[in-house]
């Protein structure tokens, strides 16, 4: 069976029918929203970057080739090998929407993790 598509978000937008399976990628709970509201099926805090390494990226545009690439090795270490590994296997049965709560749609772990699992794959 083929991998569905992984789609990436902001916890605060509207939640839709093709969201399919919602996934919040951070380490901390998004300020602002109840968990109704936001409507997350699955929490993978492992798969969320270190807190040393989102302070030191704090959304930098100019460091987002650092921060992939640092954020790529923490993706390999034994935690997050089991998060991805479940996400996968989510994956292979329904859309997954990569949920997070920073302003920067471009430049965030969502995203590089959703390039991650597209290189990986």
């Amino acid at each position: 069976m083929a991998a569905r598509s992984v789609h990436v978000k902001r916890v605060y937008e509207p939640s839709s029918r093709a969201d399919g399976l919602r996934v919040l990628v951070d380490r901390l709970w998004p300020r602002g929203i109840t968990k109704q509201k936001a409507k997350v099926d699955l929490w993978l805090k492992a798969l969320a970057p270190s807190n040393e390494l989102r302070k030191r990226f704090h959304h930098d545009p100019e460091l987002w080739p650092d921060f992939r690439k640092a954020y790529a090795k923490e993706l390999n270490e034994p935690e997050a090998r089991e998060a991805l590994k479940e996400l996968r296997g989510q994956l292979m049965e329904r859309p997954v929407t990569l949920l997070f709560a920073a302003r920067d749609e471009e430049h965030n772990n969502a995203v590089a993790l959703k390039q991650f699992l597209l290189k990986k794959r």
